[in-house]
């Protein structure tokens, strides 16, 4: 065995491919959604490295065509999330004996493999199975992903270089184990960056893991697995096991072996989850970490100043890119009433422009939403604007067609809200759903109040001005609104290391993935303090004399 001081590589941000016409990625990744189209897989659950097969199956469709299916996957239950916590606790002691720098090696290995030969095909998953169009695809299955597993090194390296002072004849020395316990990651459909960190954050901090995907995302998780165990992730490291939520979840959490949640996902899932491991806390062996990611309900608030059309732009992709289905995306917008009248027709044309359709023919924005559930939903949303209820407090401006025989297509939708704690003003929507609120320019600091208030979220949330002294008045106001904040810019589109992700109130734990305070959670220090000369007898000196 070799001694030496090992320093991960520095990371960067993986390039993001522009995929324009005539580009050698576009053919490639056009070719990769042809062939994985043409295909239907059986997708087993991988337990302590052994593919499980139930029988008892769900298909994986494209929500844009979901009478195409790509594949099934088999569902597990109480019987395979046992062998699932078996398996993680049985691989538990060798990970996390194994030296640090050979965990990390199988990360940057993974996102070595991901960049070049594997990048196609998980975006191309990502596309077809989550009807993303290719930029966003390339974004979150790529660059994201590629980004979390080069960076979550470095950040691992530097917890763990993090060590604490020495008085003299002694040495003090701070060590980072793995929690007791395995972890349970709960990953969603939205984003296959998330699903391929979760499990993966908690890994590279020593722990092993049961992995719960969204069944809406089975498919592109399916690849991730293939990734990971070509990179020489060990067998019982990380479970696979897909599965209701139920059925998966409770088992889960009965164990007395639990030893931490890392989820992204619903508020209402989240706070149910805390509470039951609230009413269980006495049977684990540990006080399990809980980390999540849940709701938000994300603003874009302009002043009078503000660049009319880089505020447009701001709502139209803030909103509608990825058919709204981002934790991070605009779906309210406070706007004063004389920028309303410079803005309001530049919306509606660009709102009116965008494309919507297959994902794979390239000229489309917007694909469908997930699932039946998700267009059901959101229709609601929409069919209630226009009903007799609505008059007087909210009406549709723009889009609002909604059509789910060949796809789960809803149509980029503008709401106009007279009532400023209308349904869709407060309520997480979930999709391509923009509500406006018009105010009057004296309200300015009352309708910062109300934007604070209104929500009980605090995810992400973007100001526009070009006035100075009102961006810190409005940043300063807004303070506790949102846990990535942007100035002049859309609430969407953190990047790994530069903007680490998180909010606060009824949007999560804040723990900012995509940075160290979230591998901090995975890990439980413990302090050794090696004396050269210990003391040979007990009496202290100011004991000598009376």
């Amino acid at each position: 065995m070799s001694d030496a001081m090992f320093e991960i590589p520095f990371p960067s941000n993986e390039p993001v491919l522009g995929y324009t016409d005539g580009s050698p990625e576009k053919k490639e990744l056009k070719a990769a959604c042809k062939k994985l189209a043409s295909e239907q897989i059986d997708i087993p659950m991988v337990i302590g490295g052994k593919e499980i097969r139930t029988g008892n199956t769900a298909d994986c469709v494209m929500p844009h065509n979901h009478g195409h299916k790509l594949g099934q996957y088999h569902k597990g239950a109480e019987k395979e999330v046992k062998m699932a916590i078996k398996a993680a606790q049985k691989a538990k002691k060798g990970w996390a004996e194994m030296p640090f720098q050979h965990r990390a090696a199988i990360l940057l290995k993974a996102a070595e493999i991901l960049s070049t030969r594997h990048r196609m095909t998980l975006n191309a998953a990502t596309m077809l199975g989550q009807s993303k169009n290719a930029l966003q695809a390339e974004v979150d299955s790529a660059c994201e992903l590629i980004d979390f597993w080069r960076y979550n090194p470095h950040f691992a390296q530097q917890i763990m270089s993090e060590q604490p002072e020495s008085s003299p004849g002694m040495w003090n020395m701070l060590e980072q184990r793995p929690l007791d316990g395995f972890v349970f990651a709960v990953t969603p459909f939205n984003f296959t960056a998330i699903a391929g960190n979760l499990p993966t954050a908690p890994a590279l901090m020593g722990n092993t893991v049961v992995w719960k995907p969204a069944s809406s995302s089975v498919y592109s998780g399916h690849y991730i697995m293939q990734i990971l165990k070509e990179a020489g992730m060990p067998d019982g490291v990380i479970n696979f096991v897909p599965g209701s939520g139920g059925a998966i979840g409770n088992p889960v959490l009965e164990s007395p072996d639990l030893g931490g949640i890392h989820f992204t996902g619903s508020t209402a899932v989240f706070q149910g989850m805390w509470k039951q491991i609230g009413n269980n806390i006495q049977n684990y062996g540990c006080y399990p970490r809980i980390v999540g990611e849940t709701g938000g309900k994300d603003f874009i608030f302009a002043h009078a100043s503000a660049d009319v059309d880089a505020l447009v732009t701001a709502m139209v992709r803030g909103a509608f890119e990825y058919q709204g289905q981002k934790c991070s995306a605009a779906s309210r917008a406070y706007i004063p009433a004389e920028l309303w009248k410079q803005a309001r027709p530049k919306l509606m044309a660009a709102v009116k422009s965008i494309a919507m359709g297959d994902v794979t023919d390239f000229r489309n924005f917007m694909g469908a939403v997930i699932d039946a559930h998700a267009f059901e939903t959101i229709k609601g949303y929409i069919t209630r604007a226009r009903s007799k209820a609505a008059k007087g407090k909210a009406k549709i401006i723009a889009g609002g067609k909604c059509d789910d025989s060949v796809g789960y297509f809803i149509e980029p939708t503008v709401i106009l809200a007279e009532d400023p704690m209308y349904e869709s003003m407060v309520e997480e929507i979930f999709g391509p759903v923009l509500t406006i609120h018009v105010y009057e320019e004296k309200d300015l600091m009352k309708t910062l109040r109300l934007c604070d208030k209104s929500s009980a979220y605090a995810l992400t949330g973007a100001i526009f001005s070009q006035d100075r002294e009102w961006l810190i008045k409005m940043k300063n106001e807004l303070s506790g609104t949102a846990g990535n904040f942007y100035i002049n810019d859309k609430p969407t589109g953190a990047v790994v290391g530069q903007q680490p992700f998180g909010g606060s109130r009824a949007s999560g734990t804040n723990d900012k993935a995509g940075s160290y305070l979230n591998l901090i959670r995975w890990s439980s220090p413990r302090t050794v303090k090696e004396t050269f000369d210990p003391p040979r007898e007990y009496p202290y000196p100011y004991m000598s004399k009376r």
